[in-house]
């Protein structure tokens, strides 16, 4: 039955009811074209956000094209970070996006690959699932992915019962791909079958303005969205990328040639952060456009933004800095660290501080470089020893190995805070055996395999001949030793903490109370206390290594503890942010008036309470004097 005839029959909240009671689901699809990097994925979580903001519930499915089963194996450099799920799922960086804007738990089913298309569907003819008959593209590759969408569009993401009512789709890639075609098919196929009312289709294209010109070029676009019709599929709600805000005239070029109504042209210009894109799409009235092609629009209230909005300007007037080292081997390309550097800017807004990161590539610390590159490794270690804090994140491989101990020896040895991630909480134990238990041939086996002081082994339960979904990945829990350590604090004071991991190496158990009679204090074990997950040096402000992977479950809004902690020490309050999650309710975060997280202790009601000398700069307060945070 349509959800239209209930708006003049039931009030709001009835027909939230019912909305949420029914079992058609909304399909919104966004694709791209002219170049790629447009940020599909910002503008797909975006969408995500204004329509959770009207009061429904959304899921999200990444479709990427290539032939890899999964992300697991692809290089950083080519292809960003690995994001990792709950379920141990290894998928695209754009799902990262999805989780963080939408604050849901996906699982690997939501990243669909050519890879899994094609096994799936080889594995059905192998059983004789397909009684004999010529398996081709069109209709049983094509069958497999509508299939696959709407089984995973019914899985619930929000931690609540049921479907969600609708399913966000970004396609990779650009259309014209060859590699995407049998997915434009299938989705040209899927438009048809759920019909007009359940399907909207947002092309994000792109608008360009040459310099020797100084006007906006429409052609690109007008080309793009020619092709996605030639192919079978017509955008309902053109997005355009473009430096500035798009004016009237270009519109309705864009109109004319485009078959698109004005009414549903968006401009995403830059902005200063991309938390302001969910605000552009409200301010365009882009959900009403939404709901209107959704047949929603009795079913939804007017979006509620006012944390976004808060979130957005604070971030642009924080102007304080906080210099973090990235101290890694893929610097050259941010989006290798991308949940790295959100869950930074997560903590550091929360600081109210103006994050900067320092890209430091690990290799040019080493002494080789001193003889080949000397003005490279010059500048590495300036900004080393420029920054307020030190992180070395997860990565594999014995490249720039020697850079990140050394790293960690200047951060211990001088006090400046330290996170280590994954390999980064290896290197912290590595240079502490060889540094301060003397240990000098001490390494780990994924370096030296014939070391004869391994501290870091190969997991047991590892495959050294596969190299795709066999390491420990996913969550799993870690339990705290003692409630007295930083770590626990920052979570709270909880027993145990469930973060994901993904790794193949771990701390050698039977060396840890030798360990410990040196000074290192291994705070977070697993299930069995055999395998260590937090280490700390009680001695040092704030010497900190993990073995999970803490950026995946970082939040706008709730900033992983550990980062947190790292942000907080850097600039001098961490002492306040310890004390406010020992009171009552331990780890204590407070809901503020602006809807941010703030320690009680420091805030209350988005005001600031007494604040502590650690949150003082030459006897002025930090940032612009209202609550924290984000």
């Amino acid at each position: 039955r349509s959800v239209r005839g209930w708006r003049h029959s039931f009030p709001l909240s009835h027909s939230l009811f019912f909305l949420s009671q029914r079992r058609e689901m909304k399909y919104v699809l966004v694709t791209g074209g002219v170049v790629s990097g447009l940020g599909k994925g910002v503008t797909a979580s975006s969408i995500g956000v204004v329509l959770k903001a009207c009061g429904l519930r959304v899921t999200s499915i990444k479709i990427d094209p290539y032939l890899n089963t999964d992300a697991g194996t692809m290089s950083p450099f080519e292809h960003g970070e690995v994001f990792v799920l709950d379920d141990g799922g290894e998928v695209d960086l754009d799902l990262g996006n999805y989780e963080r804007f939408l604050d849901i738990k996906l699982t690997r089913d939501n990243n669909i690959t050519t890879g899994k298309i094609y096994q799936s569907v080889i594995e059905k003819e192998r059983r004789g699932d397909y009684l004999g008959k010529t398996v081709q593209v069109v209709p049983h590759i094509t069958d497999a992915i509508q299939e696959w969408i709407e089984r995973v569009a019914m899985i619930p993401v929000d931690g609540k019962e049921g479907p969600a009512d609708v399913c966000v789709i970004e396609l990779g890639g650009t259309i014209g791909d060859i590699e995407s075609m049998p997915f434009i098919e299938a989705l040209g196929q899927f438009s048809y079958r759920v019909g007009p009312g359940n399907f909207c289709l947002v092309h994000v294209s792109l608008v360009p303005v040459l310099k020797a010109v100084g006007e906006p070029k429409t052609k690109p676009t007008q080309h793009s969205v020619r092709g996605l019709r030639g192919l079978g599929l017509t955008p309902n709600i053109l997005a355009c990328r473009s430096d500035k805000p798009l004016d009237v005239i270009v519109k309705e070029k864009l109109s004319q040639f485009c078959h698109v109504p004005v009414a549903n042209l968006i401009t995403l210009h830059d902005v200063t952060n991309i938390w302001h894109i969910p605000l552009l799409l409200r301010e365009q009235k882009a959900h009403e456009t939404l709901l209107k092609l959704l047949n929603l629009q009795g079913c939804a209230k007017e979006p509620w933004l006012e944390e976004w909005m808060s979130r957005a300007k604070l971030c642009d007037t924080l102007h304080d800095p906080v210099r973090i080292a990235m101290v890694g081997k893929y610097t050259g390309f941010s989006d290798s660290y991308l949940s790295v550097l959100k869950a930074l800017l997560h903590a550091s807004v929360a600081c109210r501080k103006k994050l900067v990161v320092d890209w430091v590539l690990s290799s040019d610390l080493e002494e080789t470089t001193a003889k080949e590159a000397p003005e490279s490794y010059k500048a590495a270690w300036k900004l080393l020893k420029g920054a307020d804090g030190i992180l070395v994140p997860g990565g594999f491989g014995d490249r720039g190995v020697k850079g990140k101990i050394l790293a960690a020896t200047y951060a211990r040895q001088n006090k400046v805070p330290y996170l280590g991630i994954c390999l980064g909480m290896q290197i912290a134990v590595i240079e502490f055996a060889r540094s301060v238990m003397n240990l000098r041939e001490a390494n780990s086996i994924e370096f030296d395999p014939d070391t004869t002081t391994s501290v870091v082994i190969f997991m047991p339960e590892g495959s050294k001949t596969h190299m795709g979904g066999t390491m420990r990945v996913g969550v799993r829990r870690t339990y705290f030793v003692s409630g007295d350590s930083k770590s626990a604090k920052l979570y709270g004071n909880v027993r145990f903490v469930d973060e994901r991991h993904r790794h193949r190496y771990e701390v050698n158990p039977s060396m840890v109370p030798e360990f410990e009679r040196a000074g290192l204090a291994f705070v977070g074990k697993d299930e069995t206390g055999k395998r260590m997950e937090i280490i700390e040096l009680p001695s040092h402000p704030y010497f900190v290594g993990v073995q999970f992977h803490p950026e995946f479950k970082s939040r706008p809004g709730k900033p992983s503890a550990v980062f947190l902690g790292l942000i907080a020490a850097s600039c001098g309050q961490l002492d306040a942010w310890l004390q406010a999650s020992g009171q009552q309710n331990n780890l204590t975060t407070h809901a503020s008036s602006n809807g941010f997280v703030t320690p009680k202790k420091i805030y209350h009601n988005g005001s600031l309470k007494k604040p502590s000398k650690s949150l003082l700069t030459n006897g002025k307060l930090h940032a612009n004097g209202t609550g924290v945070h984000a």
